[in-house]
């Protein structure tokens, strides 16, 4: 079934109606859903209309619609890929057996943590987001900030489906408690730690979108090669939706740095203070902010040697990123991977079995990924005929999980003591002077067509739309 039907109160693709004990429940849980939008979604956004666009169906082409919705008025609901017949497990140990369709009683607590631990970062980002809509450079940023949140709103009903469906009371207990927790919250927080950050400017909202989305990407991809075809089919379609959210990030940090470099030329200085002082962000705190970002995310990952992730490779709970195009046995026994350490005041490698690496193997992935649009975003400054190059700080850089938890380690990889910690961290990570900066020059801007000083417009609107078209009506 790829048409969604929106006839019911709760969109599907999944025959909801055919199950009248899970349609209860779901129709039980949306109520609490709805409240909790209503205290930690988008503040002051629920009597506009926004042109959002909303899942008609999930083939691959014409999947969408785009209309101005009023926020609370969203339809969200459960979408899933079409099943493909006779699908087999890709990896592990049952590698060419049926796909699961049920989930297994030996797996199943494995498989209940890694949906409510997806699950989870949904809601997350949406309450860190929730206050910059007031403080929004322009229509259009305003519009993709609205069509972020209504699609990790609907991210979670994707897992919360699937806890209900598949889990029992446990399921619908978890599915309560991910409403119940919130970002930073210090009695009740949310499970991974860069969830509790705050957001609380548009450049740290673009390098999130950029950084972390682009985590939600490699997890997801994980994911979708699941033997539980259920979540391979529900994350498949979650990452049509999370492109967007990556290009938001990238697109935005392509104009902040656009206009920087506008004023730097018309200035003809990189004098950090004069730079400030014309109301753009200078290059060393866009600099600062991505190592900060691109540290706190690929902690995400976990650690480097994992017994976890072996079993749930193993198990074909989870495989790697793009695993049907890898060109090996696809269970990996015997195979080696490296990882870094510090020994001896330096960073060092050491080979360890593959199966227990695949946290960082998923790390290499994503930060390969990462630098290519670094690399796009230097192409901008170069094009604008300035020396000044972004760069991806080590990956060994502002850890905080695994072997590197305690290593001081500079963003040229070069291992540090304390002392030289403590005298370097204000040039590497961003200080309370340069968020009150960036806070500063943050304020809404809400006529059509209209941006704020400290970013370029995008070269196109969405969906065709012109720039200056009304993305936000203000009610």
């Amino acid at each position: 079934m790829s048409t969604i039907d929106y006839a019911t109160k709760i969109p599907n693709n999944v025959n909801l109606a055919e199950d009248k004990t899970l349609q209860r429940a779901l129709e039980h849980w949306q109520p609490e859903f709805l409240n909790w939008w209503q205290d930690m979604g988008p503040d002051g956004s629920h009597d506009h209309d926004v042109y959002l666009r909303t899942a008609t169906s999930v083939d691959s082409a014409g999947w969408a619609q785009f209309g101005h919705v009023k926020m609370p008025e969203y339809r969200w609901g459960i979408f899933l890929n079409p099943a493909v017949a006779d699908k087999k497990i890709g990896f592990g140990e049952n590698l060419g057996r049926d796909a699961w369709q049920e989930v297994p009683g030996e797996h199943r607590a494995n498989l209940r943590r890694i949906i409510v631990t997806q699950g989870d970062t949904e809601p997350a980002s949406v309450e860190q987001q929730r206050h910059l809509g007031l403080t929004a450079p322009s229509q259009y940023d305003l519009r993709n900030l609205f069509q972020i949140n209504v699609e990790e709103g609907r991210h979670l009903w994707a897992m919360v489906y699937l806890l209900h469906r598949y889990f029992g009371r446990d399921g619908r207990e978890e599915a309560e408690a991910l409403l119940h927790r919130n970002s930073g919250d210090q009695d009740n927080p949310r499970i991974l730690g860069a969830f509790n950050e705050k957001t609380p400017d548009w450049l740290a909202f673009y390098m999130f979108t950029y950084f972390t989305d682009r985590d939600g990407k490699f997890q997801l991809s994980a994911l979708a090669e699941s033997a539980f075809d259920p979540l391979a089919r529900t994350t498949k379609f979650m990452l049509t939706e999370e492109a967007h959210h990556m290009f938001v990030g990238e697109s935005g940090i392509s104009r902040v740095i656009n206009r920087t470099c506008q004023v730097m030329n018309e200035l003809k200085t990189d004098d950090p203070m004069k730079i400030r002082a014309a109301g753009v962000v200078d290059m060393g705190t866009l600099q600062r902010y991505l190592n900060f970002h691109y540290s706190v995310t690929i902690d995400l990952f976990g650690a480097d040697e994992s017994s976890n992730a072996a079993i749930f490779y193993n198990s074909g709970l989870k495989g790697r990123y793009e695993e049907t195009k890898r060109d090996d046995d696809h269970r990996l026994q015997g195979q080696t991977y490296k990882v870094l350490g510090v020994q001896d005041g330096r960073l060092v490698e050491r080979e360890v079995p593959m199966l227990n690496a695949l946290n960082e193997v998923l790390r290499d992935d994503y930060i390969k990924d990462s630098i290519g649009g670094v690399n796009r975003w230097n192409k901008v400054i170069e094009k604008a005929g300035l020396p000044h190059r972004l760069v991806v700080p080590h990956k060994a850089f502002n850890r905080k999980i695994g072997a590197l938890s305690n290593a001081k380690v500079s963003p040229d990889g070069q291992v540090v003591g304390e002392a030289e910690w403590a005298a370097r961290e204000r040039d590497w990570l961003p200080t309370a002077e340069d968020r009150a900066f960036v806070a500063s020059l943050m304020g809404c801007v809400a006529e059509p067509g209209k941006f704020a000083g400290w970013i370029a417009p995008p070269p196109m609107g969405i969906n065709k739309q012109a720039v200056d078209f009304e993305y936000v009506r203000f009610n």
